[in-house]
């Protein structure tokens, strides 16, 4: 077995799978620009291995509520420039995971919200305990959900999309297992063993067959996929600069209602 712990996140990789689980649980494994770049070391190193099959899990009682505090309270002073570099280095961790070589298991073991719901629902495999709950949280902080639309509309429709979108909504486990969104609801106590368990079938089967699969899946459509996801890439670093942005984020902060402005 190896193990490799760094600030926000360990990997370990024994019997042939390898497991990132994020380590922040005192603020809910919410993202931080430096577990954007563990993850993407981490997801790196995984690739090198001998490892078959990736897991991502959580510490603590969620799984990752989105992004940090800190990295919201910079975002609104940002210049366009470094907006349109933070949101790039966000969307090249989604399209890494969602194009990751070797299969991906998500265990969802709480609450994935906004960008950590992309992170559990760009997996091959999402499996979620029963309190688990997802959502797309940014609308409701003047922000907008623009980087996992492009591969949500996939996953689950246009018309689900937009409902979970827009409204900007949490659902529990059993909603986002109806919606196509978790492939399995496990008991608690069986989450990882779970994971184990469909690690264990897909490393039954041949590796180049899987990756080569994978590969076909995730590449159907990668010119249209990468058009789109550079137009939202685009429209995540512009919303930056509204008045709802500022005032979502302070009254988020403040705990507070917000006074929306439109515009």
């Amino acid at each position: 077995m190896e193990k490799r712990i760094h600030e926000t996140l360990q990997l370990e990789v024994a019997g042939g799978i390898a497991t990132i689980t994020l380590t922040r649980p005192e603020s809910r494994n919410a993202i931080s620009a430096q577990m954007i770049q563990e993850t993407l070391a981490a997801v790196d190193e995984v690739e090198r291995s001998p490892a078959g099959v990736l897991i991502l899990t959580g510490s603590g009682n969620a799984f990752c509520a989105g992004m940090d505090l800190v990295m919201l309270q910079s975002l609104a002073g940002q210049s366009p420039e470094r907006n349109l570099e933070d949101s790039r280095r966000m969307a090249h961790l989604f399209h890494r995971l969602y194009t990751f070589p070797k299969p991906v298991i998500a265990a969802v073991n709480g609450a994935a919200i906004a960008g950590g719901c992309g992170i559990a629902t760009l997996a091959d495999f999402t499996i979620a305990v029963p309190r688990a709950k997802f959502g797309y949280t940014e609308v409701r902080i003047g922000f907008m959900p623009a980087l996992v639309s492009v591969y949500l509309r996939r996953q689950i429709g246009e018309k689900a999309a937009r409902d979970l979108l827009l409204t900007g909504r949490l659902i529990e486990a059993e909603e986002a297992h109806r919606m196509g969104l978790v492939t399995e609801i496990v008991a608690e106590e069986r989450l990882a063993a779970r994971a184990r368990e469909i690690a264990a079938t897909l490393m039954a089967a041949s590796p180049i067959s899987v990756q080569r699969t994978k590969h076909l899946i995730v590449t159907q459509d990668e010119e249209a996929l990468q058009h789109e996801l550079e137009r939202a890439i685009r429209a995540n670093a512009e919303i930056r600069s509204t008045a709802d942005f500022r005032e979502g984020i302070a009254a988020f902060l403040e705990k507070r209602e917000p006074k929306w402005q439109g515009h």
